[in-house]
């Protein structure tokens, strides 16, 4: 089987990579980190000009792209350059809500998304829901012709810097019922919606969000009443399969980083790469990154199979990528030294950026009692 990237893949990845090596240097980085609000505006609208957001949406959609591979070639870049702009949470889950559950006038906003004039925000996670994606409190009740949202959301990324927040809540069921929970296209500045801003530990901004008696209109509902939760796991799938890329991306870098460093640095009067001790340690940050490829590729290749294989073999990847990220990224420190941890160096976002993937939708332990579960149910 043939595993190259395709002529426009990798037009795409060389344009991608070409483009960030010139604009997002370490000192670029540290100043949108710095700012307020934790994201160029510059860099978002040269990567909607060169289609980047484009190629994570199919022709039908507006773009030329959206399949696992278009996902993973995106990523990977992004995750190499440590990029810290919300392209998750605008295209890949924003988006492909919009996508499965819009109607005419909500589907509309994908175009605007692909020229990288609007941002979203998915609202879902709660206080009190950890990784469970059915566990949903937030309450939607119908008064009269409006529907009136009440509840909190945690760690809701890019919240405010969103056009719109595309908000879970349960209109029937339980607590952890599938069944019961919608989605609602939010407007920023609603009344009602409070959000309390933060910077994150690996760059890019959250809010907490409270819902306090936040009436919509009926129209604001993405597809059926309380049928929302397939649309959400599928959207979710195509985060962790991109999740994974960007993790990736983010190895090869640091790799690379510990590579150049062991070759410069010298001790007795030689690099300290030639010592047989580093010599051995380095030899094993390649091979955790060539099966964390194969992990990638394995999820790329797996995202539009049926729901229950694609999920048994996407936590597969996740468990794999988180526990070679953890090792990549602590002996690329521990081999550069106290360099590593500075801010002014590559290597200490990189580092942040695959440990912190690691609890996005997920983490190891979750992810291998998952994919556990799944393989037992086969």
């Amino acid at each position: 089987m043939d595993f190259n990237l395709t002529e426009e893949r990798q037009m795409l990845q060389d344009t991608l990579r070409r483009y960030l090596s010139d604009k997002y240097t370490t000192a670029a980085r540290n100043k949108i980190l710095d700012s307020d609000e934790g994201m160029s505006a510059d860099i978002w609208a040269g990567l909607a000009e060169l289609g980047v957001i484009g190629a994570l949406f199919s022709e039908a959609e507006g773009g030329f792209g959206g399949a696992g591979f278009d996902i993973t070639t995106v990523f990977e870049e992004l995750g190499r350059a440590g990029v810290v702009e919300p392209m998750l949470e605008t295209a890949v889950l924003g988006g492909r809500l919009l996508s499965a559950l819009g109607d005419d006038s909500q589907t509309a906003l994908i175009e605007e998304v692909i020229g990288g004039s609007l941002h979203l925000a998915f609202a879902h996670g709660e206080p009190t829901s950890r990784y469970d994606l059915n566990r949903v409190a937030t309450t939607a009740k119908t008064d009269g012709g409006d529907i009136v949202l009440t509840g909190r959301k945690a760690v809701v990324a890019n919240a405010e810097a969103a056009g719109y927040l595309i908000v879970s809540a349960r209109e029937s069921g339980a607590v952890d019922d599938e069944a019961g929970i919608s989605l609602f296209l939010v407007p920023a500045g609603t009344s009602g919606v409070t959000l309390r801003g933060y910077p994150l530990f690996a760059g890019g901004r959250a809010a907490e969000v409270t819902l306090d008696e936040v009436r919509l209109p009926a129209s604001a509902r993405l597809g059926a009443a309380g049928e929302a939760f397939a649309a959400i796991a599928d959207a979710v799938a195509a985060a962790n399969v991109a999740l994974s890329a960007e993790a990736l991306g983010a190895m090869v870098t640091a790799t690379e980083l510990t590579r150049g460093y062991l070759m410069t640095r010298q001790q007795f009067g030689r690099p300290i790469g030639t010592f047989q001790a580093l010599q051995h340690r380095f030899s094993d940050l390649l091979i955790e990154l060539e099966q964390a490829r194969s992990a990638v590729i394995n999820a790329a290749g797996h995202l539009a199979d049926p729901l229950a294989e694609r999920d048994r073999q996407i936590a597969a990847a996740r468990n794999l990528i988180g526990r070679a990220g953890r090792l990549v990224a602590e002996e690329a420190i521990q081999m550069h030294g106290g360099i590593a941890m500075t801010q002014e160096y590559e290597l200490a976002h990189i580092a942040k950026r695959i440990v912190m993937t690691d609890h996005r939708f997920g983490d190891t332990d979750y992810h291998l009692e998952r994919f556990i579960a799944l393989s037992a149910a086969a």
